[in-house]
């Protein structure tokens, strides 16, 4: 038997024949409906059994009782058994098919099955048909093992499996193949919707079949005939805007009680226990026909209820929902928000009742349920069919799109996104859709692509000075601001009007630059900003954030963004490390040009940081940023764990003095994290820094380090200007006293002398990089003197002085410098020795070097210059790296 053969056989094998999954679909329909069927009756044995009992015995006895003893059993049986059982179980179903490593198992049905009829049974407000899905979907895939298919195929299985489910659930197997399409696979394919259809259709057959009930469509939840009239579309149109606000305070209310049962640091059986607790004391208190979830919402669109109990109703089922979901009780939302949205439907029928003297209250109880339901899991399709499959009620099509398409519309305006997926992301879970490559274009936005650092022109700026910055330069253009804000751009064709105009070279750059740029904001997407680069034909946008300038995006920039979706850079989602969580801030106003980042942590060293900071947010017209950055273990959760404060605010007290020192607007925060360099580099990016101001002890005993895990991780990887300080001798302690609200630096002066500078040149960008800070820094001190230098080999007789004078000529025209300059050559072997010799012979204060970003192989041939001279000299080294890609 040849190989080739061999490998075709595999593969048949591998791609199973659509017969084969229809047959597979069929059998999961079969199972599915079965497991419907058994949900259903013990849920109705078991909700009887309680319901009689509180009739034998006093209900504030027994309601409580049942409520926390079952909810333990079932929170037990869940935390020993099948963890993944809990909760309502489709954002499990939804994870899983997203390709996310949950587990879905014959165990996790049987678990999901028995927990859930005793979480019902025990009186929680919530649902069977969510854990109907759940355990349709595991049944699904403890079968797809048995046949040797692709993950795709089992994928398409699971979501048969989910669309039986639901479809034996509510008796409506249309309902279930467009959940399918709808919400959990978003595919159309021809095997997706075709195995759908069949495991739908077998499920709700068989359910009709063994719950009792007949082929017949009607299922009798309406006593009389629906009504609808034009008169009536107002009224329908106030119920989907009612329903999508409050189904939206809903799903806050839902993810908010998680949060809640989560920071009570109990576990699973007792979080289930006090829901149940809780659930049965309110039953107790209210009327006897709350006592029977299962019938309360026909007893609202059937009865002859006053407007008074359908109020009660809702407001009973909304706290009690979140009561019982938020403790993570196996069970799901349909049930509870179709109650929700019959008894809000009902009110509002028998207002438009009162107010026009005809209609039909029922019928805008059942139009409610589909608008609730449509809000709560936006699904408004899934939530039209699955009214429509119970009541077979042509009149009522038209008042379940009205309202829920309107509700639809108003939940996603205010709460964007699906619940489920909300869910999952507090488990750590993010789920990325798979877009096709044009649909990066609509994914992302500027923000995620633009580069953030920009290199500008300052609108008072000369055309001499403007042409230079062209000829040193590559780009071809340039934005222009004023005071922070952009006030205009210029490219190179702008260059043609100093002739045109026979304008002078000392005019300013407003003469020709274009005022009122063409801009785009941070959440336009790729397709707009696309656009625009088409209709005006240009190749770059400035992005700005008010008229703050925040970044530039290029169509570089966007091809770059399609290649690495072409080449798969974004790996398979499933549970990442959580971000940093911000315990702690303060704000000032926003009017700098620019922001300032300051990292602090040693009380020692912050004054003298701060000043630094101070001195080039003066030069520059930067906002400062201060940050305490709080590591914790990595099995616990930033935003679950408490920390205490007190210590790290007072050094952040001591940046809002210096603030209001010097007229400064100072930010402050305080975020806990697993990662130090991970929180700095994401507080980077969300508050958009130019530049970073860090501390570094001056040595690192970590192995493979240059110098040390966080500060070698931010030179690499922060998109900003960075500046790396170690701070020289100190000869007092920082003596800081608390004065109020204010903590004010006291007496004794700690910061080291900043009077001689030694400035090496090489000619390389971060050199450039430092040179510009250089003016800032040099007001530190008291008649500073600046040294530049370069080492030469012993061997060169005539050293090249060029960018020594260049260097000289920027800090001495461009910038007011009150200092002596001057420049003067080293020869030696050795650049580091040379330096730090240098340093050392002649009692330099301060030296001020371009960091390095050399990889590691790199380093252990050559070794790191400035990682070399900074630990060489005991002097304050400042290391400025400039920002990636500019």
């Amino acid at each position: 038997m040849s190989p080739l053969f061999l490998s075709q056989s595999f593969r048949a094998l591998w791609q199973p024949r659509r017969g084969l999954a229809i047959a597979e679909a069929s059998v999961i329909g079969v199972v599915a409906a079965l497991s419907a069927v058994f949900f259903k009756f013990g849920t109705g044995w078991l909700g009887t059994w309680r319901v009689h009992t509180s009739y034998l015995f006093p209900a504030w006895l027994v309601l409580p009782l049942i409520g926390l003893t079952f909810g333990f059993l079932a929170g037990l049986l869940v935390e020993r058994l099948a963890p993944e059982a809990s909760g309502g179980g489709i954002p499990q179903v939804k994870a899983s098919l997203a390709n996310v490593p949950v587990t879905l198992s014959w165990r996790v049905a049987a678990v999901k099955l028995i927990s859930a009829i005793i979480t019902l049974g025990s009186g929680l407000t919530l649902g069977r048909q969510g854990p109907t899905v759940h355990v349709g979907a595991a049944l699904a895939a403890g079968m797809s093992r048995w046949v040797p298919t692709s993950p795709d195929h089992r994928r398409q299985m699971i979501a048969a499996g989910a669309g039986a489910g639901l479809s034996a659930a509510f008796n409506a197997p249309i309902a279930g193949m467009i959940f399918v399409v709808e919400e959990l696979l978003q595919d159309l394919s021809g095997l997706t919707l075709g195995t759908a259809i069949i495991a739908s259709f077998i499920g709700g057959v068989v359910s009709r079949l063994l719950g009792g009930g007949s082929l017949l469509l009607n299922l009798e939840l309406t006593r009389s005939s629906s009504s609808f009239s034009i008169l009536e579309i107002p009224f329908y149109l106030i119920l989907g805007v009612l329903a999508g606000l409050l189904a939206a305070l809903f799903n806050r209310g839902l993810i908010a009680s998680q949060r809640i049962y989560r920071n009570l640091h109990i576990s699973l059986p007792l979080r289930v226990a006090l829901a149940g607790f809780i659930s049965g004391v309110v039953i107790a208190l209210l009327p006897v026909s709350f006592r029977d979830n299962s019938g309360l919402r026909e007893f609202v669109i059937t009865g002859e209820v006053h407007a008074s109990v359908a109020f009660v109703a809702f407001v009973a089922q909304f706290i009690l929902t979140l009561v019982a979901f938020g403790s993570g009780a196996p069970g799901g939302l349909f049930a509870p928000s179709l109650i929700l949205g019959s008894c809000l439907g009902y009110i509002i029928g028998v207002f438009q009742l009162y107010t026009l003297g005809e209609g039909n209250p029922t019928t805008y109880a059942l139009a409610g349920m589909g608008a609730f339901f449509s809000a709560v899991s936006k699904v408004p399709f899934t939530a039209i069919v699955i009214v429509f499959e119970m009541t077979t009620d042509f009149n009522l099509v038209l008042p379940l799109m009205i309202g829920s398409v309107t509700s639809y519309l108003v939940a996603e305006k205010i709460v964007p996104g699906s619940l489920y997926d909300k869910l999952l992301q507090l488990s750590g879970i993010t789920i990325q859709k798979q877009a096709p490559i044009e649909g990066v274009l609509t994914k992302l936005t500027a923000k995620d692509v633009m580069q953030r650092r920009v290199e500008t022109l300052e609108a008072e700026m000369s055309l001499d000075e403007a042409v230079e910055a062209f000829s040193r330069s590559h780009h071809r253009g340039f934005p222009i601001v004023e005071e922070g804000k952009l006030v205009g751009i210029v490219t190179q064709s702008d260059l043609l009007k100093i002739r045109e105009r026979n304008l002078c070279k000392d005019a300013s750059l407003k003469e020709i630059m274009t005022s009122n740029p063409l801009t785009v904001t941070p959440i336009h997407n790729l397709s707009d900003v696309l656009y625009l680069l088409d209709r005006y034909q240009i190749s770059r946008l400035p992005v700005v954030e008010g008229r703050r300038l925040i970044g530039i995006i290029t169509r570089a920039d966007i091809i770059r963004a399609e290649a690495e979706h072409i080449n798969c850079e974004n790996r398979q989602q499933g549970p990442r490390p959580e971000p940093s969580y911000v315990v702690y801030q303060t704000r000032s106003p926003s009017i700098g040009r620019g922001r300032l980042l300051v990292p602090i942590a040693n009380p020692e060293t912050a004054a003298t940081l701060l000043e630094m900071a101070a001195a080039i947010a003066r030069d520059r017209h930067y906002e400062i940023e201060c940050i305490q950055v709080m590591p914790i273990s990595r099995h616990s959760s930033p935003t679950e764990t408490p920390v205490r404060t007190t210590k790290s605010r007072r050094l952040l007290r001591l940046a809002e003095a210096l603030g209001k020192k010097w007229k400064i607007p100072v930010h402050t925060q305080i975020r806990v994290t697993h990662d130090v360099a991970q929180a700095i580099l994401e507080t980077i990016k969300e508050r958009h820094i130019d530049l970073i101001l860090m501390g570094w002890k001056g040595n690192t005993s970590t192995p493979g380090r240059i110098f040390g895990n966080v500060v070698d991780t931010i030179i690499r990887q922060a998109t900003c200007d960075v500046m790396l300080v170690k701070l020289g001798p100190i000869d007092g302690l920082t003596d800081l006293t608390e004065t109020s609200s204010d903590i004010s630096v006291a007496k004794s002066a700690v910061t080291p002398q900043f009077n001689r500078w030694l400035v090496p040149m090489a000619g390389g960008p971060n050199a450039w990089a430092a040179l510009k800070l250089l003016p800032a820094l040099v007001t530190l001190g008291n008649d500073p003197k600046v040294r530049l230098t370069r080492v030469f080999k012993p061997s060169e007789i005539e050293p090249d002085m060029t960018i020594l004078e260049e260097a000289i000529r920027q800090l001495i025209r461009r910038r007011k410098l009150g200092s002596t300059v001057f420049a003067s050559p080293v020869k030696s072997d050795s650049v580091s020795e040379g330096l730090i010799n240098l340093v050392k012979k002649e009692h330099y204060d301060v030296v001020v070097l371009g960091a390095s970003r050399e990889g590691m192989l790199q380093q252990a041939i050559t070794g790191n210059i400035p990682e070399a001279i900074a630990s060489g000299v005991d002097s304050t080294v400042i290391l400025v790296r400039g920002a990636i890609g500019s």
